[in-house]
């Protein structure tokens, strides 16, 4: 069983220079469809052709590439936090919140691969 219970969506988050030009990008080149832009957070988001995965594109000056990080939905980050905490997965800092959008948390699998728990605070 299963130590928490995510919900059947994944958002597959990269780093890129310009998310609005790249966000082009991704709807010209694979018919990937924009979801929205949050200027506020440096984050854009776009529907892929697969049910349930959307690509998440996260501004950075200096993106590196192969810096993709599976973005996991929770309904409840906080509990998830705790019971992958209490099962010694390894976490990145503290949870960040973004009122009224979502709550992320970064953790490691055992060979240092991030991934994201991100609950939608937006509904």
């Amino acid at each position: 069983m299963p130590v928490v219970s995510l919900e059947n969506t994944i958002t597959i988050a990269i780093s890129v220079k310009d998310r609005h030009l790249s966000a082009h990008w991704y709807a010209e080149k694979l018919g990937f469809e924009l979801l929205y832009h949050a200027d506020e957070a440096g984050w854009s988001e776009l529907r892929t052709m697969t049910d349930g995965v959307t690509l998440g594109l996260g501004e950075q000056a200096e993106p590196s590439p192969g810096n993709s990080v599976p973005v996991f939905g929770i309904a409840d980050i906080a509990s998830a936090r705790t019971a992958l905490e209490a099962a010694d997965v390894k976490f990145d800092g503290d949870t960040i919140t973004i009122d009224g959008m979502v709550s992320t948390a970064t953790f490691y699998d055992p060979d240092g691969n991030a991934l994201m728990l991100a609950q939608d605070l937006t509904g």
